[in-house]
């Protein structure tokens, strides 16, 4: 989650100045020399100069490696978290060419990196013919971002040792020893120039990517350690001799869900430079996971892999529905959302000439591979099928609920139409709207309960803040189907009031306000309504949080007060803050909830933009985000208890 505030003051942009220099010619044009670009624009080369771009920085050094695994050459990887945050990556595959390179007079391992677009990735039949770092930007990037980065090469019985700082050349290649060791060692600190925000690695952040490398690898061993002072975190190895099938059950379980069959579903199949492998397991939930990587590069957007698979899927289904007589002759066709509802699925290409969209590749282009995809699938699911008619029954069982409780919901749909709930744009009766009209300039407060929402209403600025007040049971989407959130009479007012739709009809262009904003109490309840109202949105409304429009605001805990002087404090150590600066001997006011607040200051602590914060919330991990919904929103009550107590340090300012 993000602030949205700077300084005390709303913030939407970048920060950049932008007044006008009103003098422009040839001294303006500047030729950036080596890396300065890099340096110039990070974000163009790692995503942002965030926690998610730091952590980057890791996974393309650690691509490196596995691209060597991927050529046949290594089998082991260490990792490690060293004190002061500095990574350390060895590989025990070939070790990056020490020789002179001949474009450049320089020793080869110097030009990968200090040169961009420098590698052995782009002639196929050279150093690598499948490879994710196909831009031959990875090493030099991380170099020009790092404080300092040092490399030592095992190769022909000597190790090279070689040193930069802010991607410059430090220090000469030199020999420092014999070894009969062979790889690669990398270790490099981010510069803290670039990352402003932090350098401090989440050691899960990369222990989840780590992870996923080596069920994508089928064999490889990772090694993971965090050597940080105070860590508490052991060293692990990971090695997956089932690859994407034990990854499919991996995730299965870690979300604290029921496999409807014993083993994965598991596809393979190779030619012509091409390689596609797939695994399927479905359970009991509603939901569906899709995982789809391009020579290990998780690609988060899809492509042409994942389009292959979903049409293929739908396709399977119905055909075999109709050949077995499962879907009868009057029977309307499965839709993709039917097949593909409680299915965890994990498609991993391999391709000597990987098109991706951008630096960060996240999403595949290649045309072909979709088409070997859709073709693999459907020839080899349909003969699984026939093979396993009780896998299958199971299975078709599920995607005919699905379809069932889908028709509900649309006719539920169709019954709120004629009602002219959305088609005459008629809004919640206890919605308090707003003056304009513009989405962009427009809130919308989601308030618990008429007292909280009476108070909102009566401090708001009407011009552009609107305010809906809920009632009534709240219901769990993760444990049921769209025809019940479609018949929940908490849940609809809010699709309402926002004019989207949800699900198959969910149409971002309809929105009528552009912050949406979640504001309840600073308690347990608080909490519990806020995580119910995301995962709604997270699964019935995603777009939503894509677009960056789910705000969580964040009203003070205590009024801190003496003689006509007031300040409100959002934690024990600024309450604790407040009474010192007032002088002591001063009156506190704990809010147990919102209603507690009249008008006024709820207006000056949580709406009013000039001097309020709210969390944005964003989805840095779809992943690890449906994770966390299944485990806390699901049946299941262990996995539960283990998130809860495994993350309980991180909780505070809750009344229980």
């Amino acid at each position: 989650m993000d602030n949205d505030t700077k300084n005390g003051r709303p913030f939407d942009g970048d920060g950049m100045d932008t007044s006008v220099d009103e003098v422009y010619d040839a001294t303006k044009i500047k030729v950036l020399k080596g890396l300065e670009a890099v340096r110039k624009r990070p974000g163009m080369y790692i995503g942002s100069t965030g926690p998610r771009g730091l952590h980057h920085l890791v996974y393309e050094i650690v691509d490196n490696s596995i691209d060597e695994s991927l050529a046949g050459y290594c089998s082991e990887i260490e990792v490690k978290i060293e004190p002061d945050n500095v990574i350390s990556v060895r590989d025990n595959g070939r070790g990056i060419p020490v020789g002179i390179n001949e474009q450049t007079g320089l020793p080869s391992v110097t030009v990968v990196l200090t040169v961009l677009h420098a590698g052995g990735k782009f002639d196929g039949a050279g150093g690598y013919k499948v490879a994710g770092g196909l831009h031959g930007v990875g090493s030099s990037v991380v170099n020009a971002l790092s404080e300092w980065l040092e490399v030592d090469v095992f190769i022909d019985g000597k190790v090279y040792h070689q040193r930069f700082e802010r991607g410059e050349i430090k220090s000469e290649l030199t020999v420092t020893g014999e070894t009969q060791e062979h790889g690669t060692l990398i270790r490099f600190k981010p510069d803290a120039q670039i990352f402003t925000e932090t350098v401090e690695f989440e050691y899960e952040t990369l222990e989840r990517h780590l992870r996923e490398c080596a069920f994508l690898n089928a064999g490889l061993a990772i090694s993971f350690a965090d050597l940080r002072e105070n860590s508490e975190n052991e060293k692990q190895v990971f090695c997956y001799e089932g690859g994407i099938a034990s990854f499919t059950e991996y995730l299965t379980k870690s979300r604290g869900l029921t496999p409807l069959h014993d083993k994965p579903i598991h596809f393979r199949a190779a030619g012509a430079g091409r390689e596609v492998e797939i695994a399927m397991l479905y359970n009991d939930s509603y939901t569906e996971l899709l995982l789809s990587f391009a020579n290990n590069v998780h690609t988060i957007d899809g492509g042409t892999h994942e389009d292959g698979f979903k049409s293929s899927l739908t396709r399977v289904f119905n055909n075999y529905g109709r050949k077995t007589g499962k879907l009868k002759e009057g029977d309307k066709n499965l839709s993709g959302d039917d097949v593909r509802e409680g299915l965890t699925a994990v498609i991993s290409v391999k391709l000597t000439d990987a098109q991706f969209e951008g630096q960060t590749k996240g999403k595949l282009g290649n045309t072909d591979i979709g088409q070997l995809v859709s073709q693999t699938l459907y020839e080899k699911l349909m003969t699984f099928f026939e093979e396993n008619p009780s896998v299958a029954g199971t299975v078709f069982s599920k995607s005919l609920d699905a379809s069932r409780a889908r028709e509900a919901a649309r006719k539920a749909r169709d019954l709120a139409r004629r009602k002219s709930a959305l088609e005459n744009n008629s809004l919640p009766g206890k919605l308090a709207d707003c003056l304009e009209r513009d989405p962009e300039k427009t809130e919308l407060y989601i308030v618990e309960g008429d007292s909280a929402g009476g108070s909102a209403k009566a401090g708001r600025d009407r011009r552009y803040q609107a305010i809906l007040p809920l009632w009534g049971k709240m219901l769990n989407v993760e444990k049921a189907r769209l025809d019940k959130v479609m018949s929940n009479e908490k849940l609809m007012p809010v699709v309402t009031a926002l004019g989207t739709n949800i699900g198959e009809e969910f149409d971002l262009s309809r929105l009528r306000y552009g912050k949406v904003v979640i504001m309840a109490d600073a308690d347990v309840d608080g909490a519990h309504i806020r995580t119910l109202l995301l995962t709604f949105f997270f699964r019935h409304m995603r777009p939503l949080i894509d677009d960056n429009r789910i705000y969580i605001a964040q009203p003070p805990l205590y009024r801190v007060s003496k003689g006509k002087k007031h300040l409100y404090a959002f934690s024990d150590e600024e309450r604790d803050a407040a009474v010192e600066e007032l002088g002591g001997n001063c009156d506190i006011q704990r809010y147990k909830g919102l209603g507690e607040m009249d008008a006024e200051q709820l207006w000056e602590t949580t709406m009013d933009p000039e001097f309020r914060t709210m969390l944005r919330v964003n989805m840095e991990d779809a992943v690890r985000a449906d994770e966390t919904f299944s485990i806390l929103m699901g049946d299941k009550v262990e996995p539960r208890r283990e998130f809860i107590e495994k993350n309980a340090k991180y909780v505070r300012n809750l009344d229980v």
